[in-house]
């Protein structure tokens, strides 16, 4: 059986070209925020506007993960993790430990999307 979202997020296909796409349960409220309307900017660019199924972000896994955490900080104020990975919603669950050294830039993720 294939997990699907938990109440209040929507599954997000990720992968840029080459790259095995990953599934992503992604919170609602992380929809409306500008860095993840980057990405779906991207994807309209890449797949079209009238794109059918799931939505699907032509991101590398690593760099989508990041911004997703940079979007959870702003919207939450913590380092909270609430992306959950369906592919790996199996594994015993992961715990990051941030140390609060942000050397990332949003200006950086918003071109990152191109291969």
């Amino acid at each position: 059986m294939v997990p699907v979202a938990p109440k209040g997020c929507v599954t997000v296909r990720v992968g840029a070209e080459g790259e095995e796409q990953r599934r992503f349960a992604v919170p609602l409220g992380h929809l409306k925020h500008p860095l993840f309307g980057a990405l779906l900017e991207e994807a309209e660019r890449e797949y079209g506007f009238r794109h059918q199924g799931a939505i699907a972000i032509p991101c590398r896994v690593d760099r989508f993960v990041q911004v997703e955490h940079l979007i959870d900080q702003d919207l939450h104020g913590s380092c909270a993790q609430h992306l959950v990975d369906l592919d790996s919603a199996a594994a015993p669950p992961h715990h990051h430990h941030h140390h609060h050294h942000h050397h990332l830039h949003l200006p950086r993720f918003v071109g990152c999307f191109r291969a």
